[in-house]
């Protein structure tokens, strides 16, 4: 049995916010509780359930990274769901005139470039624009509550993986993300977070009891989440992430690439809590789809000790020497910003740089340090 109650097993105890009124729902698939019963079915059978608000990869969790979802019917429960990933990325007026108070139960994986925060960002900012009230059901944040790490985004580059000066790695569950968004960020809506029971702040995932959905098609186990504030920035690159294979964003590779020097040299850096293995794998979809790609595995030994995002920079530099004239920049149809790799980072120091990694992971560093005093203000467990 989970040690750990999520917000939706906790709901019962606040059925007076949602007395009388007509409820919309942000969800996915990871949207269940502890005994397995679907977030929408629980609020179906306890209050007036009007519609449903798809993120990313659609309420079914059936649609790839950047696909559009579009406006359907549920064929489960016959409940009109709104794309808020398609033509429109906010509940319009429209999408709200029937609903009173808007649910938001989604697993985040507590990393900034995941465009779950985002999409309840946006939402939250429609809430205030339309009066309407908005409650997140808080969640575990599944890669632990005290870890910073990373850089803090620069405005100048944001986007919908990645719209507020938050570090990769934020150390906040998606309730407290809430809380600092909307305080820090002057979004000012009527927030409610329903809290989670019994977790505690360095927890992992595995240590709470419940059992992982996936919340995106290519997060497939707490792992995935571990190393993706780090090796997210391949998806900037014409480095394949691992997309395509069982072990998405822990596999590193390209075609022309030697994992075994790789790997040597990666090793020889002896970054705390990591190994790394040479590895040969072929894609399915996405980058090199049935290629042969030689490159890497991360094995991460000892998660207290492991630093995704400085794991990231250093194999991304050893890629980069070692792929010579072959690598390249992934080029965005941005209105400002041409590379992909620029919005991942929050800004393009890293694209830019010539002098190596150490310094600017030194400078990243002392950036995590000020957004942990802050974030500090919006916790809602010890």
């Amino acid at each position: 049995m989970a040690r750990v109650k999520t917000g939706i097993d906790n709901i019962k105890e606040y059925m007076d916010i949602f007395k009388g009124k007509r409820v919309g729902l942000i969800t996915n698939t990871t949207g269940y509780n502890s005994e397995f019963k679907s977030t929408i079915d629980v609020l179906r059978e306890e209050c007036d359930l009007r519609a449903l608000y798809s993120p990313e990869h659609g309420i079914r969790g059936e649609v790839q990274a950047g696909d559009k979802v579009t406006n359907y019917v549920d064929f489960r429960t016959g409940i009109i769901v709104y794309s808020l990933y398609g033509e429109s990325r906010r509940p319009s007026k429209n999408m709200l005139k029937d609903i009173d108070v808007i649910i938001f139960d989604i697993q985040d994986v507590g990393a900034r470039c995941y465009t779950y925060l985002y999409t309840m960002s946006y939402a939250m900012e429609s809430c205030r624009e339309f009066d309407k009230e908005f409650v997140v059901l808080d969640r575990p944040n599944p890669i632990n509550g005290e870890e910073v790490e990373g850089n803090i985004l620069d405005l100048r580059y944001k986007s919908f993986v990645g719209r507020y000066p938050i570090p990769q790695r934020y150390g906040l569950t998606i309730g407290e993300t809430a809380r600092l968004f909307n305080s820090e960020f002057s979004i000012g809506c009527k927030l409610t977070v329903v809290p989670i029971k019994g977790w505690e702040r360095d927890m992992y995932y595995e240590d709470t009891g419940l059992s992982w959905i996936m919340p995106s098609p290519n997060m497939p186990s707490v792992d995935t989440a571990l190393v993706y504030p780090g090796t997210c920035i391949f998806e900037g690159t014409n480095i394949s992430e691992g997309r395509g294979t069982t072990k998405p964003f822990e596999i590193i590779g390209a075609p022309w690439l030697d994992g075994v020097k790789i790997a040597d040299k990666m090793n020889a850096f002896g970054l705390d809590g990591v190994k790394f293995r040479p590895i040969a794998f072929r894609p399915t979809f996405s980058k090199y789809s049935g290629e042969l790609c030689l490159g890497v595995q991360i094995h991460v030994i000892d998660r207290k000790l492991y630093k995704p995002v400085k794991t990231g920079l250093f194999l991304y530099e050893i890629i980069k020497g070692e792929s010579k004239d072959k690598f390249q920049f992934t080029i965005v149809n941005g209105d400002r910003i041409k590379y992909g790799i620029d919005f991942l980072i929050g800004n393009s120091v890293i694209r830019k740089t010539e002098h190596g990694v150490r310094n600017i992971i030194m400078k990243w560093q002392n950036e995590a340090e000020g957004f942990e005093k802050l974030k500090n203000k919006y916790h809602l467990y010890p």
